[in-house]
């Protein structure tokens, strides 16, 4: 079981989607790649929508949580990367859509110059802790021969 907490007598979340502390329960440990707002081909979805960049790199991430049983509350630690202060505002409101508070990961705002590609406005690196029960080794495919 994870245990995620906001000691009193300190700065608290009020009502950002973060916890100020999350103890890792039992279960693999799975380190998600910074996902951006690519599609299945490659291409970016949401030019210049950091919301919609936000929710497509938020939809890659389930997809491979998804794989190994996993789901977005199982999300220990998020750190985002973005472009633009002004951009904070819908960062903040699409991750609290996806991340509500009972289920919040610590979080790590980080303002970059830049991404891999200039179209990108956001970047997410999320690490997640999938308890045993749900588990499940991902799909390999069979080597070439």
């Amino acid at each position: 079981m994870v245990d995620r907490f906001n000691p009193p007598g300190m700065w608290q979340p009020n009502g950002r989607a973060f916890s100020q502390g999350v103890v890792q329960g039992e279960g693999a440990v799975v380190h998600v790649t910074g996902q951006v707002a690519w599609d299945e081909h490659g291409n970016v979805v949401g030019a210049g929508d950091v919301g919609t960049q936000m929710d497509k790199a938020i939809d890659n991430i389930r997809m491979v949580l998804d794989e190994v049983g996993g789901r977005l509350a199982d999300i220990v630690s998020l750190t985002i990367y973005f472009l633009d202060r002004a951009d904070l505002p819908v960062i903040q409101r699409v991750r609290a859509l996806h991340f509500p508070a009972e289920t919040a990961p610590v979080s790590v705002l980080v303002q970059v110059p830049g991404l891999v590609l200039p179209e990108f406005l956001v970047e997410l690196a999320p690490i997640a802790v999938v308890p045993d029960s749900r588990f499940v080794r991902p799909h390999r495919p069979e080597p070439r021969a």
